[in-house]
Formats: C-alpha cells, sequence, structure tokens
C-alpha cells in the first residue's frame, strides 16, 4: 500500500465514522433526520449552504472547464456570487415560512402555498430527477480521484461503490447530521489544497502567474486547445457570450431552487444567519479562482489530452508533479468533496420521496413508516444514480448545467408564492413547471439540441443561438402558466392563516 492510498483509507474511515457518530444525543425523528431539529448553528449552516462551492465539480468540473474551454470557466466564478445576493432577501423568508409551517421539504412549500398535493407531487418529481445527476456527478467525480490519487490500486469503478455504501450508511443513520459533521473537515482541508496548488503550481510549472497568462495567450497554446481553437476568452465555438450569460442566469435564478437547500435554510436556527452568509459567501468563492489557475497551468504543462478526458486535468498534474503523501492529501480533499454534498442529495430525496410522494398515498400512514420509507429510499436512490453512471455519464460540468436547467423551472411559481396576494393559480404553477420540465428533457435527449453543455437553437438569431436550455424552457413555463393562472382562477390560494403542521396532511386539491 503506497502512502498515497494510505491516507485516502484513513480519510474515508474518518469521514464514515463522523457520519455515523453524528448522530449521538439527536432525536431521531422525521424533523431530526430530515432537518436536524431546525437549530443547526450558523457555522454548520455557512459550511452547508457552501457546498454547493466546493463539490467535486468545484475540483474537477471547474479545473477541467478551465483546461478545456478556457474563458467559458469564468461563469463559474460569476453566478455563486450573484445568487447570494438574492438569498439575502431569499433565504429568510424561506426559514420564516418554513418554521411556521414546520414544513421539512421543499415539495411542502408548494403542498403549503398552493394547498395542492398535485403541485408538491410534481415539485417532488422535479426534485429528484434533477438531484439524481448532481448525486451521479459527485459519485462520477469520487471515483475518478480516488482512482488516480490511489495511482490505480483502487479502481474507478470500486471507489464509486465504496463512496455510495458509505453515503448511504450514515444517511440512513444519521440524516442531515452526516453532512454537517463532515462539512467541518471538509471546508478546512479544500481551501489549504486548493489555495496551496493554485499558488504553487503556477509558480512551478508556469513561470508565475504573470508568464502563465502571456504563454496561453501566445502562440504557445497546447494540443488541447489549439484543436478546438480556444482561449483565455469566450470562443465562437458554441461557449461564446450568449451562452455564457444565458448559463450565469439560469444557475443565478437556479442556486437556491435545489432541494437540498431548502433542507439547509429550514435546519437553521436563525434568519440573521443568511444575511451574513450572503456578504460572506461570495468572499469565500474567490477561492474559486485558484481552482482556475490550476487548470490553465494544466492546459500549459500538459502536451496531451490526460486519460478520461478534461475532468481529469487537475489530478493529471498533481500525481506528476506532488509527492505521494501530498496527492494522498489531494485525494482526501476531493473524497470530502463528493461525500458532503452527497449525504445532503441522499437526505434530501428521502424526505421528498417519503413526505411528497408516500404520505399523499398513505395518507393514515404512521410516523415511524414514513421514516422507515425515507431510509429506505437512500438505497434505491444511490442505486439509481450508479446504474445511470455505468451507462456513461456527461463531463461533470454538463451534468451540473442539466440539473440547473431542471430546477430553475420551480423558480416562477415560487417567487409568485411570496406575494401577498398570489396571481398564480395552482394549475398554473402545476402546468407552468410540467411544460418546463418536458422542454428540459426533450431538448437533453436530442444530441443535435444539446451536447457537453452547449444548446444550439436553430430558429434563434445568431447571438441567441446558444441560449441555455433551462433559459428557454422557462420563458415556455412562465408564459403556460400566466395563462393558465388566468383561466383557473378559482383555484388561487387564499392567504396563509398561520401555523398549521396539520394542515399539511389534510390538503388533496389539484
Amino acid at each position: 500500500m503506497n502512502v498515497a492510498l494510505l491516507i485516502l483509507v484513513i480519510f474515508f474511515a474518518a469521514s464514515l465514522g463522523l457520519g455515523l457518530w453524528s448522530r449521538r444525543g439527536k432525536d431521531m425523528d422525521m424533523e431530526g433526520w430530515s432537518v436536524g431539529g431546525r437549530n443547526l448553528g450558523s457555522i454548520i449552516v455557512f459550511l452547508l449552504l457552501a457546498g454547493e462551492i466546493y463539490t467535486t465539480f468545484t475540483f474537477l468540473g471547474a479545473s477541467g472547464w478551465a483546461y478545456a474551454h478556457g474563458g467559458a470557466a469564468y461563469y463559474i466564478l460569476c453566478y455563486g456570487s450573484l445568487a447570494y445576493v438574492i438569498s439575502y432577501w431569499l433565504a429568510p423568508a424561506i426559514w420564516r415560512y418554513g418554521k411556521q409551517m414546520r414544513l421539512l421539504s421543499q415539495p411542502d412549500w408548494w403542498v403549503s402555498k398552493y394547498k395542492s398535493r398535485t403541485s408538491g407531487t410534481v415539485v417532488a418529481i422535479v426534485g429528484i430527477v434533477a438531484m439524481i445527476p448532481y448525486l451521479e456527478l459527485q459519485l462520477a467525480g469520487l471515483g475518478i480521484i480516488v482512482n488516480a490519487t490511489s495511482y490505480g490500486k483502487i479502481s474507478t469503478t470500486t471507489a464509486e461503490w465504496c463512496g455510495a455504501v458509505a453515503l448511504v450508511a450514515y444517511v440512513v443513520v444519521s440524516g442531515i447530521h452526516s453532512a454537517a459533521s463532515n462539512a467541518v473537515v471538509k471546508d478546512i482541508i479544500v481551501l489549504v489544497i486548493v489555495v496551496a496548488l493554485g499558488i504553487y503550481l503556477p509558480l512551478h510549472l508556469g513561470g508565475g502567474f504573470e508568464h502563465l497568462f502571456q504563454q496561453l495567450e501566445g502562440n504557445g497554446l497546447p494540443d488541447a486547445w489549439a484543436k478546438g481553437g480556444v482561449s483565455l476568452r469566450l470562443s465562437e465555438n458554441g461557449y461564446d457570450m450568449g451562452w455564457f450569460v444565458t448559463n450565469v442566469l439560469m444557475s443565478t435564478l437556479g442556486f437556491f431552487m435545489w432541494p437540498h437547500y431548502f433542507g439547509a435554510v429550514y435546519a437553521a436556527d436563525n434568519p440573521k444567519t443568511f444575511r451574513r452568509n450572503a456578504v460572506l459567501l461570495p468572499l469565500y468563492q474567490l477561492v474559486i479562482l485558484f481552482v482556475f489557475f490550476i487548470g490553465f497551468t494544466a492546459a500549459l504543462a500538459l502536451k496531451v489530452v490526460p486519460d478520461g478526458g478534461a475532468n481529469n486535468a487537475l489530478l493529471e498534474i498533481v500525481t506528476q508533479e506532488l509527492p505521494q503523501w501530498l496527492v494522498g492529501l489531494v485525494g482526501a480533499a476531493g473524497l470530502f468533496c463528493a461525500l458532503v454534498p452527497g449525504a445532503m442529495l441522499l437526505t434530501t430525496c428521502g424526505t421528498s420521496i417519503s413526505t411528497n410522494l408516500y404520505k399523499p398515498l398513505f395518507p393514515k400512514a404512521s410516523a415511524a413508516s414514513a421514516r422507515i420509507v425515507a431510509k429506505v429510499s437512500v438505497p434505491v436512490v444511490a442505486l439509481v444514480a450508479l446504474y445511470l453512471l455505468f451507462q456513461g455519464g456527461q463531463a461533470i460540468v454538463s451534468l451540473l448545467l442539466l440539473g440547473y436547467a431542471f430546477v430553475t423551472q420551480l423558480l416562477p411559481s415560487m417567487l409568485a408564492s411570496l406575494l401577498k396576494k398570489n396571481p398564480v393559480s395552482s394549475w398554473g404553477a402545476t402546468a407552468g413547471m410540467v411544460v418546463g420540465v418536458l422542454l428540459v428533457t426533450w431538448f437533453s435527449l436530442d444530441s443535435s439540441v444539446y451536447h457537453d453543455g452547449v444548446t444550439t437553437f436553430g430558429f434563434l438569431p445568431d447571438p441567441l443561438q446558444h441560449t441555455a436550455i433551462g433559459i428557454v424552457a422557462l420563458v415556455a413555463n412562465i408564459i403556460v402558466m400566466v395563462a393558465v393562472s388566468a383561466v383557473t382562477p378559482g383555484s388561487r390560494p387564499e392567504p396563509d392563516e398561520g401555523p398549521a403542521p396539520q394542515r399539511l396532511a389534510t390538503v388533496t386539491g389539484g
């Protein structure tokens, strides 16, 4: 066993132990399992909400995108900062209403706001459909990281299975607490590793930052870029200004529509947490610049595309240039980047399936049986994600963009529900979401329209031909939502009546 593999095994065991231990002294009823009893402290909530910044997407996707597509990678730095500005007002509103109504899942919001089980079911299905590619992304990244940093001693498939088993074990036992306990370790190790590599590699291999960028913008573009005509600027080959602006917009609008974010928001003990986070998290996200530096250095230093494609750029350069013990720490950081968001995703999927799919079908089911269904759903969802992964996945960034395209379809009816007098009917909200999701599905399955994160809509003017699929679907979503609401005024929700947890169990409307 080499040193890198030994370090990986130690950190994997530590993650599993932390996840299982985190349930000690906690009430593991449905509320405790899914949203931590609504009393997670400010630091833990900060780290859970920061989870989107530092996942395997950051470790592999962002560096690989910088390596393969140059300036297109800058979109990653933009959308999170903009989304956190929106969260300054949005997250406290979600928290207050969630606490008042004792909501457990994202679909509960629609059930309560629109007095409609149908809307809640649609939101649950959309959320699960979006989260499975996101979970697939985490497992794919984990497999790539462990395989590379163990120098091939652990196969990608074995690593993916081990990661899935660990996630299932501690999510079933500890729920959201498993993610919370590992989040602290994850952010410490990831920040140290990313900043260190982002400074060392450009100085060591690029001759310094100024020389690195001069080389990349000069005549010395590596083969991986030169063949595609890509540079540090936006290209004309799909990843153009239209692609950039619309994907930033889509990702910003969809950022807090991920179901696991609602769970993290519900879990907080104080709404002031979110406004502090909205100020600090954009600064926290600047660390992604160091990930770009790693990708740009790889583009200069690697003369051929790594095995496995651009996703492996960071790991290829790390295993070539660093000692084994440091490679092991890089692998450990990547391991936590997959396991923490993976735990949040599985907890949220289990909660949605139990609360918003099982309970409507069996309204007389006991709280104990609902909790069992939530936990049984966890391995099922993990197996589905593994199955799709083994069928052949897309590039990591492409998977994430597809997930954002789905969850963005929830935004119009969610924003409308915040108004004092909601003009959108339950049928309008449901119809709009369904149309948006169907369009995203249709576009994503058509390779002539969607490939490697780029869309091509021939019916649009040239500057807009590469508009994000989520934005095109969102426009159709809003049109249908408004039109259906206009002809179904009788199904518009009445103003909320105040705290009534029992109301969720009695809502039946469409």
